[in-house]
């Protein structure tokens, strides 16, 4: 049977999160799971990580990877739930370093903080193959958004991450630190080099038009209709487009916590001398 996947919506968010497995052997991955946090208290709750733990036992799986297509900014991570609740080795990909090193100066991080990428238990580096039980799958290193984001094929499955959105909403923005939207636009089109029947799936939906949220697509229906990149749109086009529309965009609410938690693979930072974890906010630095 090919891969199985079951999506789970953040609405808070507008995340979506996945579990991906091999139904002869119910060995799974997670993908992108999301934190619940509020920021007008600073608290933090699993309660959405929890509903996907309660589905992956249900489902009777067992945990081979939990996956982040990025270090994300605009949720943070439930990786060390999940991984405490129901195993597996966590990864990302391998050019994660850089991305910590620029917040590490950002946030002025803990002198001890490692920009090695040693907080995830792995990193796949470009066309890394790896497996799902008998799955086959490959990581591709899709930049743009950032430096390090990756997409995940998981047989004819693509987990985007936040390089595509869907055909109506477009693409994702390319004006935070290591951006660059003309690396956006080559990996979109790795992406679209990839058979037309290719089921493409994206982290994040907002539903424009007043539209069901949705978050499935195919490579097929992205050439013909994405907003932003479909066929006929050069390279030099996107690019003016993508950096003029960045200009207008408004940070994502939950950026300087997410990236601060995301780029020590979910875990919030060191406790200070009365024994709690603090977030900084960077003035006039992003």
């Amino acid at each position: 049977m090919p891969a199985q996947v079951e999506a789970f919506f953040h609405k808070a968010s507008n995340t979506i999160s996945y579990i991906a497995w091999d139904s002869q052997t119910k060995q799974a991955a997670i993908i992108d799971s999301v934190l619940d946090f509020d920021a007008n208290s600073g608290h933090t709750s699993t309660t959405s990580a929890k509903i996907l733990v309660t589905r992956f036992k249900e489902l009777e799986l067992s945990c081979q990877w939990v996956l982040e297509t990025h270090i994300h900014a605009d949720h943070l991570s439930a990786a060390p739930f999940i991984k405490k609740e129901l195993g597996g080795t966590t990864a990302v990909g391998d050019h994660t370093p850089e991305i910590q090193q620029t917040f590490k100066t950002i946030y002025n991080a803990e002198p001890s903080f490692n920009t090695s990428g040693q907080q995830f238990d792995y990193l796949f580096s470009d066309g890394a193959e790896f497996s799902i039980g008998k799955i086959n799958c490959r990581a591709i290193h899709t930049p743009g958004h950032t430096p390090a984001c990756l997409t995940y094929l998981v047989e004819d499955l693509a987990f985007v991450g936040d390089t595509l959105f869907m055909p109506d909403f477009g693409t994702a923005r390319a004006d935070f630190p290591g951006g660059d939207a003309g690396q956006l636009y080559d990996s979109i089109h790795k992406i679209l080099n990839l058979p037309d029947t290719t089921r493409l799936f994206t982290c994040h939906d907002y539903a424009p038009n007043g539209r069901e949220v949705a978050w499935e697509t195919t490579v097929q229906a992205q050439r013909e209709n994405n907003l932003h990149t479909r066929n006929g749109i050069s390279r030099e086009a996107f690019i003016k487009m993508r950096t003029e529309r960045d200009k207008q965009l408004a940070m994502p609410a939950l950026l300087i916590p997410s990236i601060q938690v995301n780029m020590r693979a979910g875990s919030l930072p060191p406790v200070e001398s009365d024994g709690e974890h603090y977030l900084k906010i960077p003035i006039n630095k992003l």
